[in-house]
């Protein structure tokens, strides 16, 4: 393995400018606060209510706490590195941030392609959904995406740690992403891309196709309903899912899609911001604004803990 002479890096954070400082900081720690509450409150709701124990909700559990996770490997360390004056990352603890960052922007990936496939079996194939979504088969398939995630993230962190950073250790960004560092390394990083191009692309791309074929499906299947209000039903379950999907892969596609020449650093940093801190404080939002069950429950929990104090 190729020893770094790079011991530490230094994070730019999010603003050079030291009179936006202060208001980024207050920004960021509101809306970190909001995505653990929100997405704490979601997972008590239906870890408490009975009624809620069903693979939909069990899959939406799981993606809470992905999202507080998500925001976590981010966030702490530009607030920390704030109120300490500091704008350093250790070599290690870079690469640790790659690896979470790696796992979970792909673990939320599955989860809403686990989703997707959820929805398919319950509205094109409603007789036989209790025997398809079983506990096992759920708990199967949340425990798989660990795995994959787990590799897929080991993977590219263990090809960066094979690289060499001779002298430059500035990162403009707020947290250790694969592009900047690849910039930043004096080895050959072909393998390094060549990866990320094809496992990496292909990772991404096989849930969005999944959550596809499920969305063609169910389309096709709620059109056939014979009455209005039979597809009006059948399409109100799946439009929280749609709304969190649309807005998780439109700030992929901001970030990764757009031609290379119209990037810049200030559009990189937004859409980053975008889907590290702001997609999982809206995906709570999203979720409790447009189901009556969850708001019934955050409504009950929210009773009892006033009437206990």
């Amino acid at each position: 393995m190729n020893q770094s002479q790079v011991s530490e890096f230094l994070l730019l954070g999010l603003s050079w400018q030291p009179q936006q400082q202060q208001p980024l900081f207050l920004l960021f720690l509101i809306m970190y606060l909001a995505t653990v509450l929100g997405n704490l409150l979601i997972i008590l709701a239906i870890s408490t209510d009975s009624r809620l124990h069903t693979p939909m909700y069990f899959f939406l559990c799981n993606l809470s706490f992905v999202d507080v996770c998500f925001s976590s490997t981010t966030v702490p360390k530009v607030l920390a590195n704030h109120l300490l004056r500091s704008q350093t990352i250790s070599f290690s603890g870079c690469l640790t941030q790659m690896y979470f960052l790696f796992e979970l922007a792909v673990m939320d990936n599955i989860l809403l392609a686990v989703m997707a496939y959820d929805r398919f079996v319950a509205i094109c194939h409603p007789l036989h959904y209790t025997t398809k979504m079983t506990h096992q088969v759920c708990a199967q398939l949340v425990a798989g995406s660990w795995v994959v995630v787990s590799l897929h993230a080991l993977l590219h962190t263990l090809l960066m740690a094979q690289l060499s950073f001779c002298a430059d250790n500035v990162i403009p960004h707020f947290f250790c992403d694969v592009t900047p560092l690849l910039k930043l390394s004096c080895s050959d990083t072909h393998l390094n891309e060549m990866m990320i191009l094809t496992e990496g692309s292909l990772i991404m791309f096989i849930p969005f196709v999944c959550i596809l074929a499920s969305y063609i499906q169910i389309t096709c299947a709620v059109l056939r309903a014979p009455s209005p209000r039979g597809r009006w039903k059948a399409f109100s379950t799946c439009g929280s899912h749609l709304a969190v999907v649309l807005v998780f892969y439109g700030t992929i596609i901001a970030v990764y899609f757009n031609p290379s020449s119209s990037h810049s650093a200030g559009k990189d940093m937004a859409a980053a911001v975008m889907y590290t801190v702001v997609t999982p404080m809206l995906n709570p939002f999203i979720y409790s604004l447009r189901n009556r069950d969850l708001k019934r429950a955050l409504r009950k929990g929210f009773c009892r803990s006033t009437f206990s104090v």
